[in-house]
Order: structure tokens, then C-alpha cells, then sequence
């Protein structure tokens, strides 16, 4: 369950508070070597705004299309 204001998509904040970097949805992965759309700026990884994906494709569709958001 994601709560308003939790990722970009229900509202939060596009601007990181602590760096001021703009954020902006693209395909990341992380160690597990999953895929998601989500925001990261100079502090390092920021939200992830979709459920996690097997491949990159499925991830850069949803990024594509806005499917897959939380």
C-alpha cells in the first residue's frame, strides 16, 4: 500500500529536500537485480514509484505507458 504523498505520482515532492536535485522518473535496478521506475538524485536512490520487474523491457514499458504506478 503506498500512502499519499509517498511517491511522485500521489503528490510528493519532485525536488529533493536535501540536494535540491530535480527529480526524474527512469528505469533502475537494484542488487537483487530487479527492475522498477523510480527517482534518484545526488543522495543516491529516492523513491520507487512502481512494483518491482523481472526484466528492463517491462520496467521501460511501464515508464512508457505510466502502468505499473503506486
Amino acid at each position: 500500500m503506498v500512502l499519499p504523498l509517498e511517491t511522485i505520482h500521489r503528490g510528493a515532492s519532485n525536488i529533493c529536500p536535501d540536494c535540491k536535485t530535480k527529480l526524474k522518473m527512469e528505469v533502475l535496478h537494484n542488487e537483487n537485480m530487479v527492475y522498477y521506475v523510480g527517482t534518484q538524485c545526488k543522495c543516491g536512490p529516492y523513491s520507487r514509484e512502481t512494483e518491482y520487474f523481472n526484466t528492463r523491457e517491462q520496467a521501460t514499458d511501464a515508464l512508457k505507458n505510466g502502468t505499473g504506478l503506486r
